[in-house]
């Protein structure tokens, strides 16, 4: 019964890549500066080898890793969320998705504004929590929805669930995603709904994503071809558009999605379980808090004891990330990094694979462990892990 599990530390970048100006970026990196603060722990992601990381200056190396480790690069034309994800399960993005600096065009607002029968206020790249700070209040008079962007190629609705409710605002997002097609095939559509009132709004747990589907087979595809299961936990399932996923657990927070993991992990299967911890990113990275990032990592390194010792002798864990977040640098976006990569179980012979030049390489490596066909923008480093 051989199970791959998958964890992503959403936006746990370990150092500027080579082309990061290349993307707005410089002198970005995700580990380094929370390692600084006085919340970071991680005891027990160091122990597997994290400090052993081609790169890696900001903590120490033991001398006895318990994973092999590797440095991964991102090929893909981008460094969010959805193109990271699909690189990770196999698939370099050649071209970027769409992103809207100066907001999005008269013909996708006025197409919006008929499918849901509300005004459009905003229509500009804004903070998440800046938006509903500047909008909130003329949302609640008027109704309208406060739509914005970001860096990212992404298609934001923010909506006070007293006005909108989330099933509502989950049907308007259905809506965008049919119309932001072709040309305008953003990445993801994402429900933002809030609570409270002026000036102290706040975000709920209510977001979800609406993905565009892959443009081609993926990992979780192949796996589920095969006959094998594909379990989800977090955004994964959103993120790939539900496609190849069999078992899918959405979460709203890093907490529901380790008791989740635990979970599954229980569970007899054979095949993939794929896990999203976004927290990361959502709460810390794009809101600048080193601190609170910080803390996040420390419970997570507290959680994984409880995850390895139940780990079954042919189980392999991988834990990387799909992009940085920066939460000390310039700006709120994301960050052009290197991320890591973490493999652990009794198949595998702890040893440093260097820097691998696509996250894609993951992908291949998951479908030669579990004997699935599936061909991949990587190469498979399987032989080398179980090689002594």
């Amino acid at each position: 019964m051989k199970r791959a599990f998958i964890i992503v530390l959403d936006s746990f970048g370990i150092g500027e890549a080579p082309d990061a100006a290349r993307f707005g970026d410089g002198n970005c990196n995700t580990l380094a500066r929370i390692a600084a603060s006085p919340a970071f722990r991680a005891e027990t992601l160091c122990a597997l080898g994290l400090g052993n990381i081609d790169g890696v200056t900001c903590l120490p190396t033991t001398a006895a890793p318990r994973a092999a480790v590797a440095r991964l690069q991102e090929r893909s034309a981008g460094k969010d969320t959805t193109i990271g994800h699909w690189e990770l399960a196999g698939i370099v993005s050649e071209a970027p998705l769409p992103t809207y600096p100066e907001g999005f065009p008269p013909d996708v607002i006025q197409a919006f504004r008929e499918a849901t029968g509300r005004d459009v206020l905003c229509n500009r790249p804004y903070s998440g929590t800046a938006v509903i700070r500047d909008y909130g209040e003329e949302h609640l008079k008027t109704g309208g929805l406060i739509v914005y962007t970001s860096a990212d190629s992404v298609f934001q609705i923010a909506a006070h669930e007293d006005i909108v409710p989330p099933e509502t605002l989950y049907d308007y997002c259905r809506a965008a995603r049919r119309i932001l097609k072709g040309q305008h095939a953003v990445g993801r559509v994402i429900a933002r709904p809030f609570v409270g009132a002026a000036p102290d709004f706040t975000r709920t747990a209510n977001r979800r994503d609406f993905s565009l589907a892959p443009p081609r087979t993926t990992l979780c595809d192949a796996v589920s071809a095969a006959g094998q299961t594909v379990h989800s936990v977090g955004k994964i399932y959103d993120i790939f558009a539900g496609r190849g996923i069999r078992e899918w657990v959405l979460t709203h927070s890093n907490e529901e999605g380790m008791a989740s993991a635990l979970t599954i992990q229980e569970q007899p299967f054979t095949g993939l379980c794929f896990i999203n911890l976004v927290d990361f990113d959502m709460l810390y990275g794009h809101r600048q808090d080193v601190d609170g990032y910080a803390t996040a990592v420390a419970a997570f390194d507290r959680w994984l004891p409880s995850f390895l010792e139940k780990m079954q002798p042919q189980d392999v864990l991988f834990i990387t990330a799909d992009h940085g977040c920066d939460p000390g640098d310039s700006h709120t976006d994301h960050t052009r990094e290197y991320v890591p990569l973490l493999a652990v179980g009794d198949l595998v012979h702890p040893k440093n694979l260097g820097t691998r030049t696509t996250f894609a390489d993951l992908a291949a490596t998951v479908a030669d462990f579990l004997g699935v066909p599936f061909v991949s923008d990587g190469t498979s480093f399987w032989k080398e892990l179980t090689d002594a």
